[in-house]
């Protein structure tokens, strides 16, 4: 045992003591030792990728105006600029143990017994820095980064895996970053951006962003791959099941409208994954990315699981209104307009004193002219929100949604309740809500603590002792392995799990 060991006094380390399942941690933040991660990066690329880097690191919060980054700026300055306030302190700094953790893989390798967990996923805070980087660097870049990550991870395998940054500013971009970070770096899990930022072209054309560079900064919209997309992503997502990869995201709004306060960070923070990433998964959802690919399976991190059965439960309420069927009792043309005319005769002389109305009169006037029919009207397939889903049925919305979608739940969010409320949520089914444990970020000071934290919600009976196995071990498992059967081959898992199988019980999959 180290000397900095933590284990006798780590309540999760007691806690993962009394289990007879493993702990798979689905989301661990790590840092970059810069001096060495700039040396790979220049060693594998040269110095120009480097230099790139550093611009990244610089810009990557969009919180400069007039070239001043917001904490350079006067209070009176960011009023005037609307120049976001970007987040500080960030990392942890005051444990030093666990700060020096996180940034040197053979301790964070020891540390796991402390933690509670026999297996973690990485994310390396530097992993989709490249994202940012100009079109003629941004593979290269990126592959380096990749690949500085799977060799000083390498050797810890059974126990740690980093994610794969794959960018998707085009689909064929990410297909070839996908091949080499599976086929030549054995990376397993793959990272992207939710959404990829593109100019509005109808501005871009008439205030082209070399000439007019602060209206190139507003003037665009979010691609979220599956929905009114710029490219067909299909290839990609046909890519990934190819080579059996999950996918993961944490993809935040910060900046978005009513997240864009000029002073204060909590404001612009609380809920901002949440929100991200449902766009991100409707997207997919509506834009019948689940609907093709049922066997695709993408976690979304940071954001809770609450706002996963949210969705769902709006999906379902809203299809039952507004599918192609119900939508007929919202037809302008099948309004009665003998009956109106009748009833506004017998009721009406009160308002409609002073206007003579004939019957087509009254019924425009009580419809609206949004109504009308030439205004507001839907044309064939422009009518079936939910068609390119392929949505018939509720048990359709669970299959393209609950089925598709995890979601990363930090250890002390109590709101994971309502992923677990199966009473709640239609056809009696729980969301996949998965462990990320978010250690290397401002919100877990103590490395050792998540664990705890978690089944502490089991003792104040927020959920049941199930729901906690499902949540730190089932409900992963079956995440990695629907992807890929061979994920946990060769790790610390295989040992400890066996021939685990799934079986249906109660329109739920649970592991036996």
């Amino acid at each position: 045992m180290s000397e900095y060991s933590r284990l006798k006094t780590s309540r999760s380390a007691a806690i993962k003591a009394t289990l007879d399942y493993p702990v798979i941690d689905t989301d661990v933040h790590t840092n970059d030792f810069t001096p060495t991660f700039e040396d790979y990066i220049a060693n594998y690329g040269g110095v120009k990728l480097v230099d790139e880097l550093r611009k990244t690191e610089a810009s990557r919060l969009n919180s400069k105006s007039g070239g001043k980054d917001w904490y350079q700026q006067t209070p009176e300055e960011r009023h005037y600029n609307r120049t976001i306030r970007s987040p500080w302190w960030a990392r942890v700094t005051k444990n030093t143990l666990d700060l020096a953790t996180y940034t040197l893989p053979g301790l964070l390798y020891e540390r796991q017994a402390e933690q509670g967990s026999d297996y973690s996923v990485l994310f390396p805070n530097n992993v989709l820095a490249p994202a940012g980087a100009s079109p003629e660097n941004r593979q290269a870049l990126q592959r380096a980064v990749n690949h500085y990550h799977a060799d000083i991870y390498r050797k810890y395998s059974d126990r740690l895996i980093p994610v794969a940054g794959i960018p998707l500013t085009t689909p064929q971009e990410g297909i070839e970053e996908l091949e080499f970070a599976v086929k030549t770096l054995g990376l397993k899990v793959i990272n992207i951006t939710g959404g990829v930022k593109r100019p509005i072209k109808a501005i871009a054309d008439k205030y082209p962003a070399d000439k007019f560079p602060e209206i190139a900064k507003y003037a665009s919209y979010i691609d979220f791959y599956g929905l009114d997309s710029e490219y067909d992503y299909d290839p990609f997502w046909a890519k990934v099941i190819e080579l059996g990869v999950p996918v993961t995201t944490h993809y935040g709004s910060q900046g978005w409208t009513g997240r864009s306060s000029t002073s204060n960070y909590m404001n612009n923070h609380i809920g901002h994954f949440a929100d991200g990433s449902e766009a991100f998964a409707k997207a997919l959802f509506f834009g019948g990315v689940t609907k093709r690919f049922p066997q695709l399976r993408v976690a979304m991190l940071e954001g809770g699981a609450a706002w996963g059965a949210n969705v769902y439960i709006h999906l379902v309420d809203r299809f039952s209104k507004r599918n192609l069927k119900a939508l007929q009792n919202y037809n302008p043309a099948l309004t009665n307009a003998d009956e109106l005319f009748e009833i506004f005769e017998r009721y009406g002389a009160e308002i409609t004193q002073g206007h003579s109305l004939d019957k087509d009169e009254l019924t425009k006037s009580v419809l609206g002219s949004s109504f009308s029919h030439h205004s507001r009207a839907p044309i064939g397939s422009e009518l079936e929100d939910f068609a390119a889903a392929g949505i018939e049925t509720t048990e359709d919305i669970r299959d393209r949604w609950v089925n598709s979608f995890f979601f990363g739940s930090e250890s002390d969010d109590r709101t994971i309740a309502a992923a677990f409320n199966d009473k709640a949520n239609p056809l009696g089914v729980k969301i996949n809500a998965i462990y990320s444990s978010d250690v290397g970020h401002w919100d877990v000071p103590d490395l050792t603590a998540p664990l705890a934290e978690s089944w502490d919600l089991v003792q104040e009976g927020v959920i049941s002792e199930g729901d906690f196995k499902s949540y730190v071990f089932a409900n992963p498992y079956k995440f990695y392995t629907q992807a890929n059967p061979e994920f946990f081959k060769g790790t610390a898992i295989e040992s400890k799990v066996g021939n685990t199988e799934f079986k249906q019980v109660d329109k739920s999959l649970v592991v036996v």
